[in-house]
């Protein structure tokens, strides 16, 4: 590590200030960022710490009867306080170790944005609402491809919004040493039709997989995508999964959460 100073704001408006502060970074719940900085990776002089701000921790449904979870909410309470959208629930207790789960936080995934991670599968699915200090970005517009969302410089996540589905559930397959997805699928079926969205697969970062999602908002059974397929091309291949096995799964996958939400 290096020296850095660390600034520990009481609410959003004292961390929007820090952060105009020449070469400060957000810090979350640390689990991407502080293994970075080991690394070198990244050399902040300040880190602005959004842990210890009331306003934005917390789950609860709001008039229009979204789920809404405090960016700094950490993973194991979405696990235990998400129980309206169990798709949710579920999946945030797939995440990592008890660990991470009782440090890393559902802003700090959406903010960084791996591609490999879990929650962007779930905003995108459910349509979800990404506000931040400054506005609301709707998911479909606020993933911009691997690690690039719709942030500016120093806009915070303060929230996000989940519509919840008639129907939900998450297909994950671990990549077993980080337990992030290998593939993972999440899929919410909503009155006016079904969302499917997909990470730990592509290049570009989290994607919807249209197909799909036309097949099954006419038949939601894990039959009616039989034959469907998503190109190879674009996908990412490494030491653990080939891009034609990784387009083979995202088909496996998407079954797999069709049948759990039935």
């Amino acid at each position: 590590m290096y020296a850095f100073e660390i600034e520990r704001p009481s609410n959003i408006a004292e961390a929007v200030k820090a952060l105009g502060t020449e070469e400060a970074q957000p810090l979350g719940g640390g689990q991407t960022l502080i293994p970075t900085l080991k690394q070198r990776l990244a050399m902040p002089s300040v880190l602005v710490s959004l842990s210890g701000i009331p306003e934005m921790k917390g789950i609860c449904l709001d008039d229009m009867g979204r789920l809404c979870v405090g960016a700094s909410t950490v993973h194991a309470d979405v696990a235990a306080g998400a129980g309206d959208f169990a798709g949710l629930s579920a999946l945030a207790a797939l995440i990592g170790d008890p660990a991470v789960r009782n440090r890393g936080t559902i802003g700090g995934s959406l903010a960084n944005n791996d591609p490999s991670a879990c929650y962007p599968a779930a905003a995108l699915a459910a349509g979800a609402t990404i506000k931040t200090d400054k506005r609301e970005i709707p998911a479909d517009d606020y993933f911009q491809g691997m690690f690039d969302t719709a942030l500016d410089e120093g806009e915070i996540i303060t929230e996000v919004r989940f519509p919840i589905p008639e129907a939900s559930a998450y297909a994950k397959f671990e990549q077993p040493a980080s337990r992030f997805a290998l593939v993972g699928v999440f899929v919410a079926k909503f009155a006016e039709g079904v969302r499917v969205a997909v990470t730990g697969a592509s290049e570009g970062g989290v994607f919807r997989w249209s197909e799909a999602e036309e097949a099954l908002s006419k038949s939601f059974a894990p039959e009616a995508i039989e034959g469907l397929s998503v190109s190879a091309e674009g996908m990412m291949g490494d030491m653990h999964g080939t891009p034609e096995y990784r387009a083979h799964l995202v088909g496996v996958m998407t079954r797999r959460a069709v049948k759990a939400a039935r």
